[in-house]
């Protein structure tokens, strides 16, 4: 459920936004950032301190794409001048946004987990203290393969696609870089041990 307008305003009042933490996942198309996600959203069944994000995007949901929340740009427009998302942005041709009761759930010290681009990383930054980054990826040639696999794109735009995905990187001690080149049980098991470290530091912040 939506937090109430009056207490997202109290909240976004107070940046940054503190007791919790936010888990941002980057990485480029194809490298299996849902994969390694949905890994350990298995992996932590039932675990109350977590919340993976469901993303509300301007594309139809499929069995080929992530699950997420559909909206047409007019009403995702609309949801947004009414205050529905934590964080948008815009990004291949669609428009992506994060629920608003993402900052409740990180002033009442959750664990939120988010698939998000790399450009709205300074943002995350602004809104919330406690920021983890975890950028997935992949070697070059699977990267390739398995865009190639989606049959979305053209050879040109997935050459393209790889070539933005290596324009940006990212650094510091809060970045965690997971190779997801092999069996999704390695990475998913290293991704699983950032979540571990979150959620203990989220316990430790709720006792100061």
């Amino acid at each position: 459920m939506m937090v109430s307008a009056l207490i997202e305003r109290e909240l976004t009042e107070t940046l940054p936004i503190r007791n919790g933490v936010f888990v941002a996942v980057v990485g480029p198309s194809g490298a299996g950032k849902d994969t390694v996600i949905g890994y350990a959203k298995a992996h932590f069944a039932g675990e109350t301190r977590l919340e993976f994000v469901r993303r509300v995007i301007t594309r139809p949901s499929d069995s080929a794409s992530e699950d997420h929340d559909t909206l047409a740009d007019a009403a995702f427009a609309e949801a947004e001048a009414d205050g529905a998302f934590a964080i948008c942005w815009d990004a291949h041709g669609l428009r992506y946004g994060l629920p608003a009761d993402v900052d409740w759930g990180i002033a009442t010290g959750h664990v939120a987990v988010a698939n998000v681009s790399r450009a709205v990383i300074p943002v995350l930054r602004e809104r919330y203290a406690n920021l983890a980054m975890v950028e997935i990826t992949a070697a070059p040639e699977i990267l390739a393969e398995r865009l190639a696999a989606r049959g979305r794109e053209s050879r040109g735009e997935v050459l393209a696609r790889l070539a933005r995905s290596t324009s940006v990187t990212l650094s510091g001690p809060e970045v965690t870089t997971i190779d997801n080149s092999g069996a999704r049980e390695i990475a998913g098991e290293r991704f699983a041990e950032v979540l571990r470290k979150a959620m203990a530091f989220s316990d430790l912040s709720d006792m100061i």
